[in-house]
C-alpha cells in the first residue's frame, strides 16, 4: 500500500491528510478538506487522495501494530477501535466520494452558470451602453429638433443657445459617434437658418417700422403743437419764462411735468426687441460688421423709397408736405432713439448722413414746387408745418441750418407775394378815392377810423359822443384804407416768425425796404402823378393826405421799432416814404400855389385901370372883389381841410403873390404917367384888400405880407399930393415906407402926377434889368416940376448903387 503513493502528488495529499486527520473537529475537518475538493488539480485526482488517505491508513495501522505489540491488549483494543474506525473510514470514503461526484457536479453546473453569468454580464454591459449610446444620441437629436421648433416659433436667440449647448455640450458626450459628425456638419447650415429667420423678421420690423414713420412723426408733430400751445400759456401767465423759444433749456425744465414718449404711448408703440435680438444673435454668430452693413444699406434703401419724385404744394392743407416731413421724422427719430438704446451699432456719421440727405431732397423738392405758389396764405401754411418740422427734429438735436435757410427762401417768396398783393389794394385804393373829406356818420364809425389809422384828433374830439354827426374827417376815405393795409401787412410779416424763424433782422430789413416801396410807389407817388389835375380841391384833398402819410410815417417808425423781432437790434428806424411824404408835400403845396396864384394872376389881369383918369369912383373894382371873395371862399372851403399850417403858409404865398402883382400893376412899363385920381381909386382897391385880410383870425401873421404893398400906395398918394420928397428923409423914410424898394419908390414917384403940376417930361429910355428897372437911366425930374427933389433923388440913387 505504501508504495502505490509515491512521487510529490502523494507528498503533497500526505501532508494535507495528515492536516485533516490533525484537525480537532468534524467541522475543521471539514474546512480542510473543502479547498482540496475545490482545487482544479483536486478534483481530477481524487482517487490519489484516497491512495494517500490508504498510506496514512497503513502508516497508522504500523504504528498501531507497534503500539499493539507494546501493549497487546491495548493493541486489540485500538484494533476493535481501529476497525471501527476503518469501518468508518470506508463510511467515510464512500461519503467522500459520494460528496466528490457531487461537488464535481456542483462544480461543473457552477461553472456553467458561471460562464453564463459572465456572458450576461457582459451582454447586459454591451445593452447598458448601447441603451446609454442611444439615449445620448436620442437627446442630441431632441436637441437638434428642438433647435428647429424653436426656430419655427419664433425664439430665434433661444434656438441659437440651444445650438450652441448642443455643439459645445451634448455632442462632446457622442463624439465617438457618427451622428454627432452629421450634427456637426449641420451646425453652420443651421445657424444661417437662424441669421436669415432673424433677418427676415428685422426686415418685417424694418418694414412695419417704414410704414408707421409716418404716424410717429403725426404724433411727434402734435407732441410739439402742445409744447408750443403750453409755451403760450407760460407767456399769458408768466412773461419771462414765455420770452423763452421752444426747445430752450428753460422751456424744456418748466414742460418736465408733461413728459411724453413719442416711442411709447397710447398713440403708437414702437418695440426694439427684434433689433436687439437680431443684434445679440448677429453678435454671437461673429457677423456683427456684416449685419451692421446690411441693416445701414437697409436703412438708405428705405430712406430713398421714403422720399416721392415730385411733391404738390398747392393742395388745400399742405397734406402732401405734411406726409412726406413726417415721414422724414419718424424715420429720423427712429434712427436717434437706435442710437441711443444700442452700443456701437449706428454711426453718427451714418445717421447725420441720412438726415442731410433727407434734408436736402426734401428742400429740393419743395424748391421745385415752390414757383407755382401765388398764394401767400398758402405759403404761410407751408412755412408752418416746416417750422413745426423744424422744432420737433431740433428737439431730437437734429442740425436744422439748411432748413432754417429754406425758411428764409419761403420768406423772401412770401414777403414778394404779400407785396405784390398789398401793390394792388394800394393801387385800387388811390385809383378809386373820390378826393373829398372823409364823411362819418356815427362815433362807431368815427371810433373805427381813428383806431385803424394813425390820426390824432383835435383838442374837443377826443371823445366820439360829443361830436355832431355826421362830420367829415380832413382826410380822404384812401388814408384809413392805407392804414388798414399797412396794419394788415405789418401783423401778415410778423405772423411769419411767430413759430419757428432765426433770421429776425432779415424780417425787419425786409418790412422796412417793403413799406418804403410800398409807400414810395404805389401811394406818394401816385399822388403826386394826381397833382396835374387843374381842380383845386382835389389837389387840397391830395395835399392834407400827404401830410397826414408823413405823419403816419413818423409813427409807423416808433411802432417798428417796438415791433422789430431782433432783440439785438437798436437805433431808430428811418423810413425813406417819410421824406418822400415831405417832398410831395412840397409838389403840392407848390402846385396848390400855382393853381392859386393862376387864379390870382387871371383876376388882377382883368384889372382895367385908368392911370391917366380925371376922375375916382365911389366903387372898389370889380376884379378886386372877385379877388377877394376867392380867397374868402379858398379859404373857407377848398383849403378848409388843411392843417392849419398848411392853409396859413397858403394864404401867405397867395397874399405875397397878390401883392407882387397889384405892385406890378402902376410899375409897368408901358405906363409912364399915373394920374392922382387913378392912384386914388388904386388906394381903394388896395385898402379894400388890406381891410379883407384884417377881417382874418389870421390877420397878425398875414398882414405883413402886404406891408410893402400898403407902404408903396401911401408913397404914391404922398407923391399925389407933391409930398414925395418924405420918401428920401432918412428920419421918418424908414419907419413910413421901410418895406418900399427903393428903386420902385422912385420910379413910381417919377410917374405919379401931382396935383399942382401940369406936365412931366418924357422918360429917356432905359435898358430892362432883372427888376424891370434900369438904375443907371432913371429919369431926373426937373427942378421946376420937383423943386429940391430932383437933387436929393439923383444923390439917393448913387446912394443905392453903392
Amino acid at each position: 500500500m505504501p508504495g502505490l503513493i509515491t512521487g510529490e502528488p502523494y507528498d503533497d495529499l500526505t501532508g494535507a491528510v495528515q492536516q485533516i486527520i490533525l484537525s480537532s473537529s468534524e467541522s475543521d475537518y471539514l474546512d480542510q478538506l473543502i479547498p482540496l475538493l475545490k482545487n482544479a488539480e483536486t478534483q481530477t485526482q481524487v482517487t490519489p487522495l484516497i491512495h494517500a488517505l490508504n498510506h496514512v491508513s497503513v502508516d497508522r495501522e504500523a504504528e498501531i501494530e507497534r503500539i499493539c505489540n507494546t501493549n497487546h491488549q491495548e493493541f486489540i483494543s485500538s484494533v476493535n477501535q481501529l476497525q471501527s474506525v476503518r469501518e468508518g473510514t470506508v463510511s467515510l470514503t464512500s461519503e467522500i466520494m459520494d460528496l466528490s461526484k457531487s461537488i464535481e457536479s456542483s462544480t461543473e453546473k457552477l461553472a456553467e452558470q458561471k460562464k453564463a453569468l459572465v456572458e450576461s454580464r457582459g451582454v447586459r454591459q454591451n445593452i447598458d451602453e448601447t441603451t446609454q449610446a442611444l439615449k445620448d444620441c436620442l437627446e442630441v437629436l431632441r436637441l437638434a429638433n428642438q433647435v428647429y421648433d424653436l426656430l419655427s416659433k419664433k425664439n430665434h436667440y433661444a434656438a441659437l443657445r440651444a445650438l450652441d449647448e448642443l455643439q459645445n455640450v451634448h455632442l462632446r458626450e457622442v463624439a465617438r459617434y457618427k451622428i454627432a459628425e452629421t450634427i456637426e456638419r449641420s451646425v453652420p447650415a443651421t445657424q444661417r437658418l437662424i441669421a436669415e429667420a432673424v433677418m427676415s423678421d428685422l426686415n418685417t420690423w424694418l418694414y412695419r417700422i417704414r410704414e408707421t414713420s409716418q404716424f410717429l412723426g403725426e404724433v411727434a408733430f402734435y407732441h410739439t403743437e402742445m409744447r408750443r400751445n403750453r409755451q403760450k400759456t407760460r407767456l399769458e401767465t408768466d412773461e419771462y419764462l414765455g420770452s423763452f423759444q421752444l426747445n430752450s433749456a428753460i422751456e424744456l425744465v418748466a414742460d418736465e411735468a408733461e413728459e411724453f414718449d413719442v416711442l411709447n404711448n397710447e398713440e403708437v408703440q414702437v418695440d426694439f426687441s427684434p433689433l436687439f435680438e437680431c443684434l445679440h444673435i448677429h453678435d454671437n454668430l461673429g457677423q456683427m460688421d456684416k449685419f451692421r452693413a446690411d441693416y445701414a444699406a437697409t436703412r438708405r434703401t428705405q430712406k430713398d423709397l421714403l422720399l416721392p419724385q415730385t411733391i404738390n404744394l398747392l393742395d388745400k392743407e399742405a397734406n402732401e408736405l405734411s406726409s412726406l416731413l413726417e415721414g422724414i421724422a419718424g424715420f429720423a427719430i427712429v434712427e436717434k432713439a437706435t442710437m441711443a438704446k444700442t452700443e456701437n451699432f449706428r454711426a453718427q456719421a451714418d445717421v447725420d448722413e441720412l438726415w442731410d440727405s433727407m434734408c436736402q431732397s426734401a428742400i429740393a423738392l419743395i424748391s421745385s414746387s415752390l414757383h407755382k405758389v401765388e398764394n401767400d396764405e398758402k405759403l404761410l401754411k407751408i412755412k408752418g408745418v416746416i417750422a413745426l418740422f423744424i422744432q420737433t427734429m431740433d428737439s431730437w438735436s437734429y442740425p436744422v441750418n439748411s432748413l432754417d435757410g429754406l425758411l428764409l427762401t419761403l420768406f423772401d417768396k412770401y414777403s414778394s407775394l404779400l407785396k405784390r398783393r398789398f401793390s394792388d389794394d394800394f393801387q385800387e385804393i388811390v385809383a378809386t378815392d373820390d378826393y373829398m373829406p372823409m364823411p362819418i356818420n356815427n362815433s362807431e364809425e368815427y371810433t373805427k377810423v381813428v383806431n385803424v389809422s394813425w390820426y390824432t384828433p383835435p383838442d374837443g374830439h377826443e371823445d366820439p359822443e360829443t361830436l355832431t354827426y355826421p362830420c367829415v374827417l380832413p382826410f380822404s376815405q384812401m388814408y384809413p384804407l392805407v392804414c388798414i393795409d399797412i396794419r394788415n401787412f405789418l401783423n401778415q410779416i410778423y405772423l411769419f416768425s411767430d413759430d419757428h424763424f432765426r433770421h429776425t433782422t432779415v424780417i425787419d430789413k425786409t418790412l422796412k425796404v417793403s413799406l418804403d416801396d410800398l409807400l414810395t410807389d404805389k401811394v406818394c407817388r401816385s399822388l403826386v402823378d394826381r397833382l396835374s389835375s387843374q381842380y383845386a380841391g382835389q389837389i387840397v384833398q391830395i395835399l392834407t393826405n400827404l401830410d397826414h402819410f408823413e405823419q403816419a410815417c413818423k409813427d409807423l417808425e416808433s411802432l417798428l421799432v417796438e415791433a422789430r423781432s431782433s432783440s439785438s437790434a437798436a437805433g431808430p428806424i428811418t423810413l425813406g416814404a417819410t421824406a418822400e411824404f415831405r417832398e410831395a408835400k412840397k409838389k403840392a403845396e407848390k402846385r396848390l400855389f400855382t393853381l392859386v396864384n393862376s387864379k390870382i394872376d387871371d383876376l388882377i389881369g382883368t384889372a382895367e385901370y385908368n392911370w391917366q383918369a380925371t376922375a375916382t369912383s365911389e366903387d372898389v373894382e370889380d376884379y378886386m372883389q372877385e379877388l377877394t371873395q376867392y380867397l374868402a371862399n379858398t379859404m373857407s372851403s377848398v383849403l378848409l381841410g388843411l392843417p392849419e399850417q398848411i392853409k396859413q403858409q397858403i394864404y401867405f404865398e397867395a397874399l405875397t403873390h397878390i401883392s407882387a402883382g397889384l405892385l406890378a400893376l402902376p410899375l409897368d412899363s408901358s405906363q409912364q404917367l399915373i394920374s392922382p385920381q387913378s392912384v386914388s381909386q388904386y388906394q381903394k382897391d388896395v385898402e379894400h384888400l388890406v381891410a379883407f385880410v384884417d377881417s382874418l383870425p389870421e390877420k397878425d401873421i398875414l398882414s405883413p405880407t402886404l406891408d410893402e404893398l400898403r407902404q408903396t400906395t401911401d408913397l404914391m398918394g404922398l407923391a399925389a399930393e407933391g409930398k414925395g420928397e418924405e420918401f428920401f428923409d432918412s428920419s421918418t423914410s424908414g419907419p413910413r415906407f421901410g418895406k418900399v424898394d427903393k428903386i420902385k419908390g422912385a420910379e413910381l414917384l417919377e410917374k405919379v402926377q401931382t396935383r399942382t403940376r401940369s406936365t412931366l417930361l418924357s422918360p429917356a429910355p432905359r435898358s430892362p434889368t432883372s427888376d424891370g428897372f434900369d438904375r443907371d437911366h432913371v429919369k431926373k425930374p426937373s427942378v421946376a416940376g420937383f423943386g429940391g427933389l430932383g437933387a436929393r433923388f439923383d444923390q439917393f440913387t448913387r446912394r443905392d448903387r453903392s
